[in-house]
Parts: structure tokens; C-alpha cells; sequence
């Protein structure tokens, strides 16, 4: 087994008990102590964090959805975020670009595209949440998909997929044909 040693210096709660020590086994972690649920919700957006660092290679959609869950489905507002990715679709930059109210947000394309230009990337997915928890994808966003798709594409960035996070299963438009 292989010691993990992880700093929540950045969590959302302190740990309750001081740090804590997390074993890896195969598809197994083992902690030195009885963890709090924002202690465990932190060490979980940690080990999903290591797969969208710079350089890596992004294919897997589950690990995808899991990660924009952890980092936007509990937010209080919408927030529309990018994933940029380079030709091998390794990660170069994730960053959330606009910030909105309760049931919307304002986006974009131009600067979407100079995001995209800033990084030189080759492709990019979309995620945004619905602090409604519902994940469907309203008229709105199937516009600015289109909008988004057809800007970037004017610059050779080909748009990979767009999630819709909320409660449940995140809505991702590559999978239900939107794109």
C-alpha cells in the first residue's frame, strides 16, 4: 500500500481531528481515522483534481462527470465553466468564465474564444450547473451551445461536449446527440 499525505488547508471545513492519513490500495483508501463528510468531499475533489491537472489525458466521461459535479453542482448560482484541452485532449486549463444569478448566466463568445486563443487550445468542453438541481437543458442552452460551437470553430477549436450539472446525472449533449 502506498501512503498518501494530504493538506485540507483549502477545504471548505477545517478536519475536526487534526490531519488524517490515507492508505491506497487498489481502487481502495484506507484513513487513520473516522473522516467528516467535508473532509471525505475534499479528498475525493483532491484525487479527481490530480485527473485535470495540466498534461493529462481527459477520456474518461464518468471520471468528467464526477469532477464537474464535485466542483459546481452545490454552488448557489450558476456558473459556466471551460475545460480547454489540446489536440491529444490533455488538459491545459479548466476555469470558470461567468458567474450568474439563481436560473441564469450570461455568456460570452468572444470571450470564450479569447480564452481559448490565450491557452492555444484545439478543442473544449462546456460545463455549466443548474442550481435548480435539474439537469435538463433548457432552449437557452441549446442556443448558446450552437453560438459557442460555431465561434470556436471559426478559430479550428473543435467544442467536445457541453454538462449541465444539478441533482443526479449530470446532462451531457454529446451523449444525448445536442452537438
Amino acid at each position: 500500500m502506498r501512503q498518501l499525505a494530504l493538506d485540507f488547508s483549502g477545504a471548505r471545513s477545517p478536519p475536526r481531528d487534526g490531519p488524517f492519513a490515507v492508505a491506497e490500495a487498489p481502487n481502495c483508501y484506507y484513513t487513520t481515522r473516522a473522516v467528516a463528510r467535508e473532509e471525505l468531499i475534499a479528498f475525493a475533489l483532491e484525487l479527481l483534481e490530480q485527473r485535470f491537472r495540466r498534461g493529462e489525458v481527459c477520456d474518461s466521461v464518468a471520471v468528467m462527470k464526477h469532477y464537474f459535479t464535485a466542483k459546481l453542482a452545490l454552488r448557489p448560482s450558476e456558473v459556466f465553466a471551460c475545460l480547454l484541452l489540446d489536440n491529444r485532449h490533455r488538459v491545459i486549463a479548466f476555469e470558470e468564465l461567468f458567474f450568474g444569478t439563481i436560473d441564469g448566466c450570461s455568456v460570452h463568445p468572444r470571450e470564450v474564444v479569447r480564452r481559448a486563443l490565450a491557452h492555444n487550445a484545439a478543442a473544449a468542453i462546456f460545463i455549466h450547473n443548474h442550481p435548480s438541481g435539474v439537469a435538463e437543458p433548457s432552449r437557452a442552452d441549446e442556443t448558446i451551445t450552437t453560438r459557442l460551437k460555431e465561434a470556436l470553430a471559426l478559430i479550428d477549436v473543435r467544442v467536445l461536449d457541453h454538462f449541465i450539472v444539478g441533482v443526479g446525472e449530470p446532462f451531457s449533449f454529446a451523449e444525448h446527440g445536442k452537438l
